[in-house]
């Protein structure tokens, strides 16, 4: 099947103060990487509806959605929370991001692609049921994953979070929910600090030294993430891509390079492929990402084309 890779013009107009690393051009960096490496006719492209209320009170309270809509400004900038900042579109923005992976969920499960990625922003992973954090206001993987369960009955989903700081924020939401394999590797100690100790067993975290590199992080994923997917057997794949354990990214220490992106992916995908051999039941129906962290222009674009490929099962 064609991947798919699924935006909506909103998700520029979510405005940050001047310089601020999570910026607009972060989807430009990468889609003029995917047409500067040709992949871009290769994709199906689909603008993203929004989320539902139906669809964000699966994983954030009514009293959080209030608040963020009460206090988005009519103008400006408005310094929100921790790393949070609202403009007038930002609500929106959200709603759509969080909408982007739905609809990858819905085109999965109909039968029209079997690889999704959701150049969007704001990012999610850090938003907490009833807390927006470190520039994340609606917890867009959460939202999907939820999604796949309530509305279309899967039984067993896996998140997949290697962005370099802790996904604290899809930890809290799915914490009592063994329906959901959590595998989260981060710089520690690092933002947001979490706590992650005493986890239930399908909570998986991945603390990193801040000297990783690409032989550290792949040995971590090989030997506490693939075994236990495997065992797992989850129907569908979501993915919290983040970016900024690349080399040159100012935001962490840690130092991957796109072919770690690459060879992550590439498991997971091959991981997917292989379970249409087992029984129905135990078969993944396709993987959705969703774009997270990720602030060096140039290397996010290129990391992102290598994940794409990898997805994509496009030539490298």
């Amino acid at each position: 099947m064609i991947a798919t890779l699924i935006s909506h013009p909103s998700c520029h107009l979510h405005q940050m103060p001047t310089n601020h690393p999570e910026c607009p051009a972060r989807l430009d960096a990468i889609n003029n990487q995917l047409m500067a490496n040709g992949i871009d006719g290769l994709l199906y492209y689909r603008d993203a509806v929004a989320a539902t209320d139906e669809q964000l009170l699966r994983v954030h309270t009514q009293e959080h959605l209030q608040k963020i809509a009460a206090a988005i400004p009519g103008h400006s900038i408005h310094a929100f929370a921790d790393d949070v900042y609202l403009s007038p579109d930002t609500y929106t923005a959200a709603r759509h991001a969080a909408g982007a992976a739905v609809m990858g969920v819905d085109m999965i499960m109909d039968g029209k692609t079997d690889a999704v990625f959701c150049n969007v922003r704001p990012p999610g992973h850090h938003a907490e049921r009833a807390r927006a954090m470190g520039f994340c206001i609606i917890n867009n993987v959460a939202v999907a994953a939820a999604h796949a369960l309530a509305h279309h009955g899967l039984q067993r989903v896996a998140i997949i979070d290697f962005d370099v700081h802790h996904g604290n924020g899809t930890q809290d939401i799915f914490m009592n929910d063994p329906r959901v394999l959590f595998c989260s590797s981060f710089q520690y100690p690092f933002y947001p600090h979490t706590n992650i100790d005493d986890v239930p067993a399908h909570i998986i975290n991945t603390p990193l030294a801040a000297t990783c590199r690409s032989q550290g992080f792949r040995d971590a994923i090989s030997t506490q993430w693939l075994p236990a997917l495997a065992q797992f057997k989850p129907q569908m794949i979501f993915i919290s891509a983040g970016f900024d354990a690349y080399i040159d990214d100012d935001m962490s220490s840690i130092s991957l390079v796109e072919q770690d992106y690459g060879w992550i992916t590439q498991q997971l995908r091959t991981l997917m492929d292989e379970s249409k051999s087992t029984p129905l039941d135990e078969q993944c129906r396709g993987i959705v990402s969703t774009l997270e962290g990720g602030y060096d222009l140039l290397g996010l674009g290129r990391c992102v084309v290598a994940h794409i490929k990898a997805l994509a099962k496009l030539q490298p």
